[in-house]
């Protein structure tokens, strides 16, 4: 890819399917992957325009990528991404779990309502569920899965209970898939972010408090989504085919900060 071309070793030619892929971590996930030379499938529920944009961005750049669009929380949509991704590129090496959500507003569990726990559990559990399973069942071998985590499932996250807990649910997943796959060469990570600077966390960083978030942070700063897509490219690459059942934290030492 000329000039944006990202040499690690174990990348060039693979195809990856990438959840959440229209944008935040997911999209920058997906652009890293494609300047390794990596065919990208891209995963979304309804954000067309940015998805297009990202596989035109990859496609100007000399890579090859598809958008797909679907609610994986669905057992449907999740065979129909993998099927996708098989029919256009012929099968698929990695995958990148980051289809999820974090609602903003606090919310004390003693009034948290079922609705919001089921809906929160649909998207950050059921999603995993269906779309890692299909990976499981698709990948090639020596392939590599990681799931996007949070630094919530250690620490928990005081108001968003729900939250907290699927992120700890699947960081246990990954301790567990990562014996089942081994046979097959086949590698599970998980990457725990901190705070990210996207879009679907814009609301509670605006202002001043954001400022004090960033002063939480031995490093100084809340992370970019290109600063969590780095260790995730890194955990498909061969350059960690010795990783697997780990949980990578990428958050500044916030989890050492008290």
């Amino acid at each position: 890819m000329n000039e944006r071309q990202l040499a690690l070793p174990g990348l060039e030619g693979k195809v990856a399917v990438v959840t959440g892929g229209s944008r935040g971590t997911g999209a920058a996930t997906a652009l890293l992957l494609a300047r390794a030379g990596v065919r990208v499938v891209a995963g979304y529920r309804t954000r067309h325009r940015e998805a297009e944009a990202l596989v035109a961005s990859i496609r100007e750049g000399g890579g090859e990528a598809l958008a797909v669009a679907g609610d994986v929380t669905t057992e449907a949509a999740a065979v129909e991404l993998f099927d996708r991704a098989e029919e256009a590129f012929g099968g698929v090496d990695f995958f990148v779990g980051n289809a999820g959500i974090w609602p903003p507003d606090p919310v004390p569990l003693a009034d948290m309502d079922f609705a919001q726990w089921r809906g929160t559990m649909a998207a950050n559990l059921d999603g995993v569920f269906f779309t890692t399973r299909e990976a499981a069942r698709r990948l090639r071998a020596e392939g590599s899965i990681v799931l996007v985590s949070s630094t919530a499932a250690q620490r928990g996250e005081a108001y968003h209970a729900d939250y907290a807990a699927t992120k700890g649910a699947l960081q246990s997943m990954v301790k567990g898939l990562c014996v089942e796959l081994a046979p097959r060469g086949i590698r599970i990570n998980a990457v725990a972010p901190g705070w990210i600077d996207t879009e679907m966390v814009a609301p509670a960083l605006s202002g001043e408090e954001g400022d004090r978030v960033a002063r939480g942070i031995p490093l100084g700063r809340i992370a970019s989504p290109e600063d969590v897509a780095g260790p995730i490219v890194f955990l498909c690459s061969r350059l960690a085919r010795h990783v697997t059942g780990e949980i990578l934290n990428v958050n500044g030492g916030a989890v050492l900060a008290g």
